[in-house]
């Protein structure tokens, strides 16, 4: 003690000495001044404080993009479109997809929500060629539902109970165990026709478990021109919808850090949300910057094997086990990469079986390496029999809203499927992507607007051996002179 008393006490004296001489510390916000290395005014304390709390808004804007998509739908299905819980919504036409996140043009949605904090529900699939999943509020897939779901396309009853509650004997039924109160189900009908698709709102069913004895006629309407959108809100306006949900739910163990990061902003589950004009500046700011940063994860990836193949930049588009665990962490770029541009998830979307489920592709810049102009026209030369069993599709998409193009001619999306498609004599096709179609080449052409940028999905349904395997070259988008 001897020897060690009079070292400490110099190291102390020499620490004091330094931390005088500090007066400025120099950061990425500026000069802070310091007074015994400490914020030397309280104006420096408010403005530390200040970047601490935007930085965590940043933050948890990318933490709840999933969770503000579902809220956003499940509002706008109750109150843009008007429809009850458990009603299913037809989404067929251009028109009736203009508010959903990067919506497939090809096939008919039918989609609802629900509150299992009311009971269990029942959801009975019918029989038919339909592909779909039950997602919790997190659009984490709780399971999937007809061709890729455990019933196969060959119909089946589901019992969804909520978080924390026993489910009751119910042999017959496949138990869902949902993680999250609020649920959105939806399918798509794979199979072509008005027949088809009047099955599907017959078969499709949802209703409470306790009037499983005698249960009502399933609800069915369409968005019937209603102007309507899922599409996350922008500013102070994100995180109101976020608490208005929040309030309803569990509270994640994994999420429990984000949730004490939003509690200084006013937003905590249990207590009402009413920033001051502090919070309510340093929120928006945040969902400015973290929007900003969920682009660029999503249109500038840096995931590795973020690429198909080496020779084009078309890009998985989704990145992540839907899940959105590793063993280690918890996917948060992941699912930012792909929630911030798109809406659900599903186990059959990262199908690894040939022909069943589905698989996309993204394009987000040219064979140049420039982002998409729709002031320009792009030609993409599809080459022959791509790897799908059903059929493939092009789709384009505005990329600041990430919905369709809403274009004068309401046509965003080119599939195999398409009457009149022109095509080579080696059966490959070419697409045109820009603000006026070349001669001759009007079916095989989407219209863009000058002064909007725009990405690209290249869906294969079915995908079979060519595209797990990447022996399909699909070439990038070339921009052509008219």
């Amino acid at each position: 003690m001897r020897t060690i008393l009079p070292l400490l006490a110099a190291t102390l004296c020499i620490a004091t000495v330094q931390a005088q001489e500090i007066e400025t510390a120099k950061t990425p916000i500026g000069d802070i001044q310091l007074h015994f290395g400490l914020p030397a005014t309280p104006a420096e304390e408010r403005r530390i404080y200040d970047e601490m709390d935007f930085q965590r808004a940043t933050q948890a804007y990318i933490w709840a993009i999933p969770f503000v998509a579902m809220a956003q739908w499940m509002d706008a299905h109750l109150h843009q479109i008007g429809a009850a819980e458990l009603e299913t919504v037809l989404y067929q036409n251009f028109s009736d997809k203009k508010g959903i996140l990067t919506a497939n043009l090809t096939t008919p949605y039918l989609i609802t929500f629900g509150n299992l904090s009311k009971g269990p529900i029942v959801l009975e699939m019918p029989v038919g060629n339909t592909a779909g999943m039950v997602m919790d509020f997190w659009q984490r897939p709780m399971t999937d539902i007809g061709q890729a779901g455990p019933d196969k396309g060959q119909g089946a009853k589901y019992l969804l109970v909520g978080p924390g509650r026993t489910a009751p004997k119910a042999p017959g039924y496949r138990v869902v165990q949902v993680r999250t109160n609020n649920f959105f189900a939806g399918i798509r009908v794979l199979d072509p026709g008005e027949d088809k698709i009047a099955a599907a709102r017959k078969g499709f069913r949802l209703y409470p478990f306790a009037q499983r004895a005698n249960p009502p006629a399933q609800q069915s309407r369409g968005v019937d021109g209603k102007t309507w959108s899922q599409v996350q809100p922008r500013g102070l306006a994100y995180w109101e919808r976020f608490n208005e949900y929040m309030q309803q739910e569990p509270v994640d163990e994994r999420d429990r850090m984000m949730t004490a990061m939003l509690a200084p902003l006013g937003l905590e589950k249990g207590k009402p949300f009413q920033p001051g004009e502090r919070e309510k500046k340093l929120l928006i700011d945040g969902a400015l910057m973290g929007e900003l940063m969920s682009m660029n994860i999503s249109y500038a990836k840096r995931f590795p094997d973020s690429y198909y193949r080496q020779d084009a930049k078309w890009a998985y588009v989704i990145m992540f086990d839907p899940g959105q665990e590793t063993l280690n962490y918890s996917q948060l770029d992941e699912r930012t990469d792909y929630f911030y541009e798109a809406v659900t998830a599903a186990s059959g979307m990262v199908s690894k079986t040939p022909g069943v489920g589905s698989a996309y592709l993204g394009a987000y810049k040219d064979k140049n390496d420039q982002w998409f102009d729709g002031s320009k026209t792009y030609r993409l030369h599809v080459p022959p029999n791509p790897p799908a069993k059903n059929f493939w599709s092009l789709t384009v998409y505005d990329t600041y809203d990430r919905v369709q193009l809403d274009n004068p001619t309401q046509i965003a999306d080119i599939s195999s499927r398409k009457e009149g498609l022109k095509k080579n004599a080696d059966g490959s096709v070419d697409l045109y992507v820009g603000p006026k179609a070349p001669s001759g080449w009007e079916k095989n052409w989407i219209e863009t607007i000058p002064q909007k940028a725009w990405f690209a999905y290249f869906r294969f349904y079915g995908p079979t051996e060519g595209y797990f395997q990447r022996t399909y070259a699909l070439p990038d988008f070339e921009e052509v002179s008219q």
